[in-house]
C-alpha cells in the first residue's frame, strides 16, 4: 500500500510487471506485443509520477496526453512526447484491429524500449530497469 506522499508505489509494480512482458515478447519476435506492453509500462509510470504531484486521476489510455500533463510539472518532459504518440498508437494497433495502423518493427521497438527506459530513469532515478 502507497503511503499520502507516494501514491506511485500502487502503479510501480504493474508497470514493471509490463516492462518484462514488453521485453519477452520482443526476444519472441511479437513487436506488436511488445509494444502494446510497452505502451502500457509507460502509462503506469507517468500516471503513478502525475500522482506523485497532486494530479487527479484520469483513466484514460493516451499516453500523449499524459505526457502533456506531465509537461506541465516538467517541461524537459518534452522530449519525450513523439515517444507517447508512438506508443498510443501501438496501443490502437491491438485493440482496434480496423483501424489500419501498422505495427512496429523490432528495430523500431527496440529503439522505443531505449527511449522508454530514458523517460522511466528520468521520471523514477532509482528504479532498476
Amino acid at each position: 500500500m502507497s503511503t499520502p506522499t507516494q501514491p506511485s508505489a500502487d502503479w510501480l509494480p504493474y508497470a514493471r510487471l509490463d516492462w518484462s512482458r514488453a521485453a519477452i515478447l520482443l526476444r519472441e519476435h511479437d513487436p506488436p506485443g511488445a509494444g502494446l506492453h510497452l505502451q502500457q509500462t509507460v502509462e503506469k509510470y507517468l500516471k503513478g509520477w502525475l500522482l506523485d504531484r497532486g494530479w487527479a486521476l484520469r483513466r484514460t489510455h493516451e499516453v500523449e496526453s499524459l505526457i502533456d500533463d506531465a509537461i506541465t510539472y516538467d517541461p524537459s518532459l518534452q522530449t519525450f512526447r513523439g515517444l507517447c504518440e508512438r506508443l498510443s498508437n501501438y496501443y490502437l494497433v491491438g485493440r482496434y484491429p480496423p483501424a489500419g495502423l501498422a505495427g512496429p518493427t523490432e528495430a523500431q521497438m527496440t529503439t522505443d524500449i531505449a527511449e522508454a527506459r530514458q523517460l522511466i530513469l528520468t521520471l523514477f532515478p532509482s528504479e532498476a530497469i
